[in-house]
């Protein structure tokens, strides 16, 4: 599949970012991903924002857990298109949905490894076993070994990719958040999606008003979406 970005008036300011070889590594314990679907049109969605946001100062970050914030489109017809939704996530969190049998989907809605979480944010780390996840990135091509635990038992693994970005400073001027400066993290700008031990194409961007980036990798078994093991780490 190829990457796909959101496309909207900043387009303009998005170039292509080479980058310096990097290397992440899980454990061989399970990494949590922790997905927020979320919207800048929607009203409650702030205060989620501003808790994945203070995870950049958890000592478990990447190591732990991963977090990415995925902005789903449904909001847009109230008057404030989110311009980091995509009909992709918005699909994503009603195949999450249709997994939980829930014919509908809100936001924000929290998700911990593939189960929807209503109650106390979880961060600590699984004590499943899931095999170890490596990653390299030189800012254009992601490589990328999957170590399961069970290789025997494996029907084939795909491996999924985000650009993240950080810094972001939204002043929305109409909608439910008309008037509210929004400030976001480890928001999905750049997704792909490959397969372990093959070249993954994953151009990073710059967009104007992204100051920071990161990247966000997860291993699911081929066809599924409930995540096995996680990686990733901050881009210089």
């Amino acid at each position: 599949m190829r990457p796909f970005l959101f496309f909207g008036i900043w387009l303009a300011g998005i170039t292509v970012l080479r980058a310096d070889h990097v290397h992440f590594t899980s454990g061989p314990a399970q990494t949590a991903l922790i997905e927020l679907f979320t919207s800048e049109g929607c009203s409650s969605c702030p205060p989620a924002e501003r808790w994945l946001g203070s995870l950049r100062d958890e000592p478990g970050l990447w190591h732990d857990f991963v977090p990415v914030a995925f902005h789903v489109d449904y909001w847009n017809r109230l008057g404030w298109p989110d311009r980091f939704s995509t009909r992709e996530f918005t699909a994503r969190e009603y195949a999450y949905a249709a997994a939980w049998h829930s014919d509908s989907v809100y936001t924000p809605c929290l998700v911990r490894n593939g189960a929807e979480s209503k109650g106390a944010h979880d961060l600590s780390l699984s004590d499943v076993p899931a095999g170890r996840l490596t990653v390299t990135y030189d800012g254009a091509v992601l490589h990328t070994e999957f170590f399961p635990v069970s290789p025997a038992a494996s029907p084939g693994y795909e491996i999924h990719a985000a650009i993240l970005g950080g810094g972001i400073v939204s002043h929305v001027i109409a909608g439910e958040n008309s008037g509210e400066t929004l400030r976001q993290e480890f928001v999905a700008l750049v997704v792909t999606r490959g397969t372990p031990g093959a070249e993954i194409a994953l151009k990073r961007p710059r967009i104007d008003g992204v100051p920071r980036q990161a990247l966000a990798v997860w291993v699911t078994r081929r066809g599924e979406q409930v995540p096995l093991q996680a990686t990733g780490g901050w881009l210089e």
